[in-house]
């Protein structure tokens, strides 16, 4: 029977662990439950022979840390992963019935990094104090932000808090995977391209310069081809320290201009014109826009909150500037579906789905259907657009080391000629 390695919250909040032969990992949950416990991981062990702690507990073989701490930072600041961490395990622990100050003190206990364990200190003494918690959570309004507060305080206002901290964590987790999904297809091509460049760089370093001495007396006898190429490879080997410098310093200063308020407006606006990019990103955009603002009204935020909310979780400043003008409109009186028709960002469809939403009172269920298929749409652009520049980035490597190949073979065919 195999044996499985626990630990829970006691009701007080003390943490307490040990292991347990069963049939099956849901059958120690439930012993867990019976005897007042919280179950916080269940790990079956990798074998009979497990190492004992001082305590005499037996010890997994492998790491005891749930599955949602696994490849944890041990330092640093906190950030976006961290929150998604933090309100996994506090949905786990509320959706068990702990008390919101038993549960904080529990993640305090289980923080492996001294920054998500200080700010979960100072909202543990808040909520102490007597404040709520959307309102302790309003002093790291930087690390958790407007929309994860007023789900909050929407949570705290309905009595329904546990299920808020259920919807964050799949909003959230949803938003990771769309992100995820956008970072890993650029993996392949940024590695073709930094394939084409040490290439490149390898044949004008190592392989043009080995026939300098052979076509050093040819002169204007090199076919042109040859003598450009000759006059790279002289170039990189003489400046290439320079070249290297100065291609980082541009970088830099392109990347330091690109993040300036002038140098987002004047890139982001060029790259929504793009044939192919323009859509995936303006779909990209959108899809966070919905997802955010279907996920608030869902759970109760007021319109206007909500729109304003949204608003500031689209990247593009020139879409963010068209849909800022919304809440404004729909707060004058306008429905909702024809201030979004008048920002022309949404395709039609998308303006038929939010009419029907607004029409049967379900805008919110809408909003979500609206960005599960903008989310749908971006995943298969993405594998498109791949399944086009990754051969057209390798044709275009093959034939720029073919140029190269070929001028030196012009070249040393003039010199068989000449020694005719």
């Amino acid at each position: 029977m195999p044996d499985f390695f626990w630990k829970a919250a006691t009701s007080q909040g003390q943490m307490s662990q040990g292991h347990l032969e069963a049939l099956e990992q849901a059958q120690v949950l439930r012993h867990l439950r019976a005897q007042g416990l919280t179950p916080i991981s269940v790990v079956e062990l990798l074998s009979a022979a497990s190492p004992v702690s001082s305590t005499g507990v037996s010890e997994p073989a492998k790491s005891t840390q749930p599955f949602w701490k696994l490849g944890r930072s041990q330092g640093g600041t906190a950030g976006a992963g961290d929150v998604l961490l933090l309100t996994s395990e506090l949905s786990i622990m509320l959706k068990a019935g702990l008390a919101l100050d038993t549960a904080l003190r529990v993640l305090i206990g289980m923080s492996h990094k001294p920054a998500v364990s200080e700010i979960t200190h100072q909202i543990l003494d808040d909520v102490k104090g007597g404040v709520s918690l959307s309102k302790a959570l309003t002093r790291h309004r930087d690390l958790f932000g407007d929309f994860y507060i007023n789900m909050v305080r929407s949570g705290e206002a309905s009595g329904q808090l546990g299920a808020v901290f259920e919807r964050l964590v799949e909003h959230m987790e949803r938003l990771r995977a769309l992100r995820e999904s956008v970072v890993s297809a650029a993996i392949y091509p940024a590695i073709l391209l930094g394939v084409a460049v040490l290439s490149l760089g390898a044949m004008l370093g190592f392989v043009v310069p080995q026939f300098e001495t052979l076509f050093k007396d040819m002169g204007d006898a090199l076919p042109a081809p040859t003598r450009f190429v000759m006059h790279l490879g002289q170039a990189f080997t003489q400046y290439g320290w320079a070249i290297a410098i100065l291609s980082f310093l541009v970088g830099w200063a392109l990347r330091r201009w690109w993040r300036s308020p002038q140098g987002k407006v004047w890139w982001q606006k060029r790259a929504l014109g793009t044939p192919v990019l323009g859509r995936l990103l303006h779909k990209y955009d959108l899809t966070l826009f919905s997802r955010s603002l279907g996920t608030l009204l869902g759970n109760g935020v007021p319109l206007i909150s909500a729109l304003h909310i949204a608003t500031e979780t689209v990247g593009n400043v020139s879409l963010r500037a068209s849909l800022a003008n919304v809440a404004p409109r729909v707060k004058d009186g306008a429905k909702v579906v024809d201030a979004l028709g008048a920002t022309q960002v949404f395709e039609p469809l998308a303006i038929n789905l939010i009419r029907v939403g607004e029409e049967t009172g379900r805008i919110g269920p809408m909003l979500l259907e609206l960005a599960h298929i903008y989310n749908r749409d971006v995943e298969t652009g993405i594998k498109r657009a791949l399944t086009m520049l990754e051969p057209l980035l390798i044709l275009v490597l093959g034939l720029l080391i073919a140029a190269i190949i070929v001028s030196i073979l012009l070249g040393i065919l003039s010199v068989n000629d000449l020694a005719a």
